[in-house]
């Protein structure tokens, strides 16, 4: 028996990434304009590192409060309190290490070895692959497309609910499709998790970028207090602090002590410092972060309008996030079409087929990145979609 072998099968069949694939094949290139990775192209503004680093400089870097500073998790409710116009408490938050830790922490708390959770495809890779890792089975429902864009159908939920589903995960506004849940769509499938005593998952990372308002529809605007809702959130996309790994849980504070626990199990808590950098995010970051929106919205009419011209390119405007995700007429295999992709126009991007069932055929390109830069990028690969 190899050594491999003798690792435990989850771990063993932990796939590869396809996006990181072909970051691998072209990151260093000459010119070459990278747009396969979720995060944009600025460094964290110094207001929120400046923050961090005077923590930094005080000494805060003993142990600290496993669910997050005091301090923090007031930020987070005030946060919130602002944008869903009702009262939060500081006892519903928990700091993480990361949306991704979030993630691994809602499942570790509600599926494992035997059980089966519910997610919508094309689907961000990273749940699927952490939900496989933590024992349980992703079971893939797969979003509806046509040229008037991507539909849900919760009647195709509730058909792949058995015995065995413990969650349904829910990203709106969706990585990588763009596609929001509109209010009616959250209500049925919170019906159904309510009949069927289901869990959800809320990945809501992106309800900021949303072009058809202020925000995306959310389940905070329709759910009771005691719905089995868990949601989970980053720093990374409104405030470009994607390096920093720091991201939150908002749990009913009865829950409040078993999420800690596992905090306490895995990381232990995130550094006292970095949580300084993430008040000051949640604190003095509304003018920053609007200014990303309007820069991501004039970015996606640029690039849909540049690729649209081709006449090959089909492309629905997304909805929400800071993401295109399109086909081109005669590419059948993204994941071989991006390799030459980076080869005859410079411009990376991640393959459709990384983001599972009904992806295949698609491309994601991030456009949250500075507007020259994009609009030489969709030229490249306009000549390259009218050449092949």
């Amino acid at each position: 028996m190899t050594l491999i072998d003798s690792l435990r099968s989850e771990a063993r069949l932990a796939p590869e990434s396809g996006i990181v694939a072909v970051a691998n094949y072209g990151r260093g290139r000459e010119g070459l304009i990278p747009l396969w990775a979720g995060e944009g192209d600025l460094p964290t503004p110094s207001f929120i590192s400046d923050a961090a680093a005077r923590g930094l400089s005080a000494g805060e870097t003993f142990y600290t409060w496993q669910r997050g500073i005091p301090e923090l998790r007031v930020a987070l409710a005030r946060y919130h309190e602002r944008h869903f116009g009702r009262s939060f408490s500081d006892q519903e938050f928990l700091v993480t290490g990361g949306g991704m830790q979030a993630i691994q922490l809602a499942l570790q708390a509600t599926a494992g070895a035997g059980d089966e959770v519910i997610y919508l495809t094309p689907a961000w890779p990273n749940f699927p692959g952490a939900a496989g890792v933590a024992g349980a089975k992703p079971v893939a429902v797969r979003l509806d497309q046509s040229d008037n864009g991507w539909t849900c159908d919760v009647g195709k939920i509730e058909a792949a609910v058995t015995e065995r589903t413990t969650a349904i995960f829910l990203n709106s506004p969706s990585n990588p499709t763009g596609w929001t849940a509109d209010i009616e769509t959250l209500k049925a499938i919170l019906d159904l998790a309510r009949r069927k005593n289901l869990w959800i998952i809320a990945d809501e990372i992106y309800a900021l970028f949303y072009y058809g308002g202020a925000r995306a529809p959310s389940f905070m605007d329709i759910m009771e207090d005691e719905d089995r809702v868990l949601f989970v959130n980053t720093f990374s996309k409104n405030w470009a602090m994607t390096g920093w790994r720091i991201g939150w849980l908002r749990v009913h504070p009865s829950l409040q002590q078993t999420f800690e626990n596992l905090i306490q199990y895995s990381t232990s808590g995130v550094a006292q410092f970095m949580q300084r950098g993430a008040i000051a995010a949640l604190e003095h970051g509304d003018e920053f972060l609007a200014s990303q929106i309007e820069r991501a919205r004039q970015a996606r009419d640029l690039v849909c309008g540049i690729l649209g011209e081709t006449g090959r390119a089909r492309i629905i405007a997304p909805q929400g996030a800071f993401y295109l995700f399109f086909s081109v007429d005669g590419i059948d295999d993204s994941r071989s079409a991006a390799f030459e992709i980076v080869d005859k126009a410079n411009v990376g991007l991640a393959p459709g087929t990384a983001f599972g069932e009904g992806g295949e055929a698609f491309f994601r390109l991030c456009f949250h990145r500075r507007l020259d830069q994009l609009e030489e990028a969709a030229t490249r690969l306009a000549g390259w979609i009218r050449s092949t």
